[in-house]
C-alpha cells in the first residue's frame, strides 16, 4: 500500500471536509484515517490516505489539491508521500 499525508489548514468555513473528500473520491483515493479540529475559528485537518490506485502523477495530485484549497475552499492543502513525511519529522 502506498500512503500519503494530507494537511488542510485555514479559516473555518462550510464545506471544507466535503470539498476535500469529494475530490479524493473522484480520484479513487481512500481515506484511511482522519483527524480534524477547530480552534478559535481556524480549521486543521490531517488525513492518511491510500494512493495505490492513483491514476495521475503525484505532482499533478499535489497541484490540484493546492488549487482546490486556494481557489475553491479558501484553505491551504498539502500532500506528502508517507515516507517523505516520516523522514522530515524524525527526531
Amino acid at each position: 500500500m502506498e500512503r500519503a499525508i494530507i494537511t488542510v489548514v485555514g479559516k473555518d468555513t462550510i464545506g471544507i471536509i466535503a470539498g476535500v473528500c469529494n475530490y479524493l473520491a473522484d480520484n479513487r483515493i481512500n481515506i484511511l484515517d482522519i483527524s480534524q479540529t477547530i480552534v478559535s475559528g481556524y480549521f486543521n485537518m490531517m488525513m492518511i490516505v491510500d494512493i495505490t490506485t492513483l491514476e495521475k502523477p503525484f505532482g499533478v495530485l499535489s497541484d490540484e489539491l493546492a488549487a482546490l484549497g486556494q481557489e475553491k475552499i479558501g484553505v491551504q492543502i498539502k500532500i506528502q508521500k508517507e515516507e517523505i513525511f516520516n523522514l522530515m519529522h524524525r527526531i
